[in-house]
């Protein structure tokens, strides 16, 4: 049996990109423990053979989906005249796509240097690079750039194993009453944090870290 008899199904050719692209619209729709290679085999209407004939397995399908998202968000980022605000556009440009794929930051967390996270490494880097900062700092300034949007994958990935119907503000309201009990002498400031926690914007708290970064970037140059 040759490659192309075992590429071919109902729709013509079928090729890692098709499998990819189903994939993730099994990941939107079910999550990861609905993406299994029997639904995605149903969905492109082939056999599970064909399918990893073109992907070793499930991890390196989830990698290669998260790649595939990530690198379409950084692919629309515009350059901005200033390196900081390219900055600023590529870390909300991963961060919504994190939103709008939840699978997404359990992944991006739970394999931190995969070839996605390296893609982000690299467009961070090369703005970086163009803020003239000295060589010996560039490592510490990406990689804490990295953490900001390593630290909201970890974020989304929680938020991502909550019920479907539960509400955000719900969620949060119950832990800052749990907060609100606290001792208020061991945790006078998290107490503080209560009343804010149920609505706060989670887009404008992670900007708000990058622009941190990009404050101490400032003193470097």
């Amino acid at each position: 049996m040759t490659r192309r008899n075992l590429s071919t199904g109902a729709h013509g050719a079928l090729s890692r990109e098709r499998i990819v692209e189903a994939a993730i619209g099994i990941l939107d729709g079910a999550g990861v423990n609905g993406l299994t290679f029997r639904e995605l085999a149903s969905r492109l209407e082939t056999g599970s053979g064909a399918i990893y004939w073109h992907v070793a397995d499930k991890q390196a399908l989830l990698a290669a989906a998260t790649d595939r998202v990530l690198a379409g968000a950084i692919a629309a980022v515009a350059k901005e005249a200033e390196p900081q605000d390219t900055i600023r556009a590529l870390a909300l440009g991963v961060y919504d796509a994190m939103a709008a794929h939840r699978w997404i930051g359990a992944q991006l967390s739970g394999n931190p240097w995969q070839l996605a996270s390296l893609r982000i490494l690299e467009h961070l880097g090369r703005e970086v690079q163009a803020l003239g900062i000295p060589e010996h700092a560039l490592f510490n300034v990406v990689t804490a750039l990295m953490n900001c949007i390593l630290g909201v994958a970890a974020q989304h990935a929680a938020a991502s194993l909550l019920p479907r119907d539960s509400k955000r503000i719900d969620h949060l309201t119950a832990i800052a009453a749990d907060w609100a009990q606290l001792d208020p002498v061991d945790y006078a400031f998290v107490r503080t944090l209560a009343a804010q926690l149920p609505l706060h914007d989670d887009r404008v708290q992670f900007l708000a870290g990058v622009d941190l970064v990009l404050v101490g970037v400032a003193h470097l140059r």
